[in-house]
């Protein structure tokens, strides 16, 4: 039974366990007539290989309320593309499969490219910017839900409820969030979330007070939950980072555009586990040490666009008072585990804590020695000013790519641009 609380400033939707999946999706159903529902899902080609997409695709094949699934393809030759569109070719609900690798999308980022416009790095910020893209030129959909392909405890309740917020036409908000307790096979997991971000708010609150944005970020339950769905609207002016700031930078972008009363957050799940990344304390390139420097990085950029003040003084007093919160959190996270019947190693912990605050000291030096750094990809907005058929020759590259069958594209210049209100929002 979830509790009924409200923390912070932005809207908890909460499980109570009164509704059953059927009776979501009916209302689901319902609501898309009038705002028509699509799924985005970013993987790389490995992914289908492994059991948890297979997961996804079946529980996606019996939702009655998608309009479309639109899925990034990363990593993938030609015969791989193949696979995969054979693969999700039973999914019941029309598909797109954008082939990232593929020789037109290549095409469309050299021009981009020859613009300075094309994202920097490859990776998910990069395969979800040219999802948004492709949905934006589609016009088939209103709301969009998002979420990973290596969720291994998927499941069809986990979906209606990330849409519910968003879909619900006399709800008014723009941006949801998911969230869920990081529990699985008896341990707790999450240690990014659990070890860095929040110990690392409650750092920064410390030291400079009250703060608007700290108190938003604070707000969140699972920040750097990879599941959110929004308002189509939302795509235009949205800067995804390219780099692993990319779900603390999408709720700083939402924030930047919209009043937190159109932003809210759900529970999707009881317990939730996907594939782990390891901790990488040899390599500062990978895994969850690089996770950390990128979302400590993308939190400075954030705090001094604000007019907040860093120097090397700041980084070195944010590293202690940041390390003594993160070992009373260890602490606190150890007891909950112990009464929950849950595993936690503190010796694993305690060498994460170490880790993330040498990385909090030097993503500050390298923040201070790099202020121009822009790992942010440019919105869509600026992309069809700088190049006004873009969205038009994305559409046409992704139809061709899946096939003669392939819709008649539409008129992307027909697309409604959304007014907006004194929040920044749109109407």
């Amino acid at each position: 039974m979830g509790d009924f609380y409200q923390n912070g400033i932005v809207t908890n939707f909460h499980n109570l366990r009164q509704r059953n999946t059927e009776e979501l999706e009916k209302d689901l159903l319902k609501f898309s007539k009038r705002r028509p529902i699509s799924v985005l899902i970013p993987c790389l080609y490995s992914e289908l290989e492994r059991p948890a997409l297979q997961r996804i695709v079946d529980e996606l094949s019996q939702v009655p309320y998608i309009k479309e699934i639109v899925i990034g393809l990363d990593r993938a030759d030609a015969e791989q593309f193949a696979a995969a569109q054979r693969y999700f070719a039973k999914l019941p609900q029309r598909f797109r499969i954008l082939w990232q690798d593929g020789p037109r999308l290549r095409e469309l980022d050299s021009r981009l490219q020859q613009l300075g416009l094309s994202p920097a790095e490859p990776g998910k910020g990069r395969n979800v910017w040219f999802c948004y893209g492709y949905i934006l030129a589609s016009a088939r959909s209103e709301v969009v839900v998002l979420h990973d392909a290596d969720i291994i405890t998927y499941s069809r309740d986990m979906l209606a409820r990330l849409a519910y917020p968003i879909a619900n036409p006399d709800f008014s908000y723009a941006f949801c969030k998911g969230y869920y307790a990081r529990v699985a096979d008896h341990r707790l997991n999450g240690r990014v979330s659990r070890l860095l971000v929040t110990p690392l708010l409650r750092a920064l609150k410390k030291i400079f007070g009250t703060h608007e944005y700290l108190e938003y970020l604070d707000s969140f339950r699972y920040p750097l939950a990879g599941e959110f769905s929004m308002r189509v609207d939302v795509f235009h002016d949205l800067r995804i980072p390219s780099d692993w700031g990319l779900e603390i930078g999408v709720l700083s972008e939402v924030k930047r555009s919209y009043s937190t009363r159109r932003l809210c957050q759900v529970d999707i799940a009881d317990a939730y586990d996907h594939k782990h990344q390891p901790l990488s304390e040899e390599d500062p390139q990978a895994g969850l040490s690089k996770m950390s420097r990128d979302i400590a990085k993308a939190l400075f950029r954030k705090l001094a666009t604000t007019g907040i003040e860093f120097n090397q003084e700041t980084f070195r007093t944010l590293k202690a008072t940041y390390y003594r919160i993160a070992l009373d959190f260890i602490e606190t996270y150890y007891d909950d585990a112990l009464m929950n019947g849950l595993n936690v190693d503190r010796h694993e912990e305690e060498k994460a804590v170490e880790l993330f605050a040498r990385n909090i000291l030097d993503a500050g030096q390298q923040f201070l020695e790099n202020p121009m750094e822009q790992p942010f990809i440019p919105s869509w907005r600026r992309i069809t000013s700088a190049i006004p058929d873009m969205l038009e020759l994305l559409y046409e590259a992704v139809e061709a790519d899946n096939g003669p069958s392939a819709d008649q594209a539409p008129d992307v210049r027909s697309i409604p641009t959304p007014a907006r209100d004194g929040a920044g929002g749109p109407r």
